[in-house]
């Protein structure tokens, strides 16, 4: 899904490669002041800008849509209910994988863009600029709903224990862990349906809100919590939101690798996974 470059000990050298075959086509590259071996040199290509720019929309209609269900909910005495917050993250989710998920692999959560390269199914290299994008996203959506809903009506769209924080750390470990599983086998497994891709992950996020919601929040997805706790200045319990997904989504990438139980090579069984499907890989 793209190659970002780590920083070498030597030189701090920092190199973006948006695809396979970025050393091919670079399109831009700039280096900061300094001499060469001491600089940062950076190089950005066309692709590599369209999936993180993919990644920032996304996380943005999807953290939007949804915490906009949470913010009415509580503006006008319950009118969405769970069962419809439940539905419009969903909902949202699916959607957008359809989108943007041939262009960016529809991550829209840092969980599942470190679980992905902790399975060598994503470049380390790109990790970081991934879940800035997602972050970004996350803040701007948050920010966009805080414009909109002003005074009384500016409520507190993030997620929050309502119980203990073990309680609420178990069960996000647990849904998250579910959520990744389902992905796994639905996104990187070409004996899975591929078409259907959204619509699992879509069902698996609406059933997990549906009866995590209340008690931690559902959040699944640390860019989630992360967006609304800047906008809103609360950081309380935040690293339960952060820990315990990506914890979960690691878990269940593991977990589904463990039975996959096939001889072909991983690259071969991923070729053609639904929203891994076109997204640049190391070689």
């Amino acid at each position: 899904m793209g190659e970002i470059s780590s920083v070498a000990n030597g030189n701090h050298e920092v190199a973006v490669n948006c695809s396979a075959d970025s050393d091919r086509n670079p399109v831009s590259s700039a280096s900061a002041a300094g001499n060469e071996d001491s600089g940062w040199r950076v190089y950005v290509t066309l692709p590599f800008i369209q999936k993180m720019i993919a990644e920032i929309l996304g996380t943005y209609f999807l953290i939007f849509a949804g915490c906009a269900s949470v913010t009415v909910n509580l503006d006008y005495d319950k009118v969405v209910s769970l069962p419809g917050i439940s539905i419009v993250w969903g909902l949202a989710v699916m959607v957008m994988v359809y989108s943007v998920g041939h262009i960016s692999g529809a991550h829209f959560n840092p969980a599942v863009t470190v679980a992905f390269a902790t399975c060598r199914l994503f470049p380390w290299k790109q990790v970081p600029a991934y879940i800035i994008c997602q972050v970004v996203g996350s803040t701007l959506a948050s920010g966009t709903l805080r414009l909109i809903f002003e005074g009384s009506k500016n409520q507190f769209p993030g997620t929050s224990p309502a119980g203990t924080e073990l309680q609420s750390f178990v069960v996000e470990y647990i849904i998250t862990f579910y959520l990744m599983f389902v992905i796994s086998g639905v996104a990187t497994d070409n004996r899975a349906i591929g078409e259907l891709a959204g619509l699992a992950v879509g069902s698996t996020v609406l059933l997990n809100v549906m009866f995590a919601g209340p008690i931690s929040g559902a959040s699944m997805n640390p860019a989630r919590s992360i967006g609304p706790a800047i906008v809103h200045h609360r950081y309380n319990s935040l690293w339960i939101y952060i820990v315990a997904p990506l914890c979960g989504a690691v878990s269940g990438a593991w977990v589904y690798n463990l039975i996959r139980l096939t001889d072909k090579p991983l690259r071969e069984i991923t070729s053609s996974g639904s929203f891994l499907k076109g997204v640049g890989r190391t070689k």
